[in-house]
């Protein structure tokens, strides 16, 4: 489902939705393009153990977490200043290992 021209949606993977407040999409109103760093500042307004399980403590994307922005992966593109218009989706993908 396409976002609104103004939202970009954030789909959240179902083991950290319990920490965003049990939501498998998240809306967030953009007018215009935002580097993904500024995105996910403002996904993580009000969730810090949500924050702190997609970005270390430098700020950087974790090693597990993949970020899709319109099924492109962002650590091909920019990383965290890939830019994300309005009517993007955003995807948060977190691997899972096992032994």
């Amino acid at each position: 489902m396409e976002a609104p021209a103004d939202t970009v949606t954030v789909l959240i993977p179902a083991l950290l939705r319990p920490l965003i407040g049990d939501r498998s999409r998240v809306p967030l109103a953009t007018a215009a393009p935002l580097p993904l760093a500024t995105l996910l500042d403002n996904l993580h307004h009000g969730y810090p153990v949500f924050a702190r399980r997609i970005r270390d403590e430098t700020g950087a994307l974790r090693r597990y977490v993949n970020v899709y922005v319109d099924g492109e992966d962002v650590r091909q593109l920019a990383g965290l200043s890939t830019p994300v218009p309005p009517g993007a989706e955003v995807m948060i993908v977190q691997s899972v290992a096992g032994g």
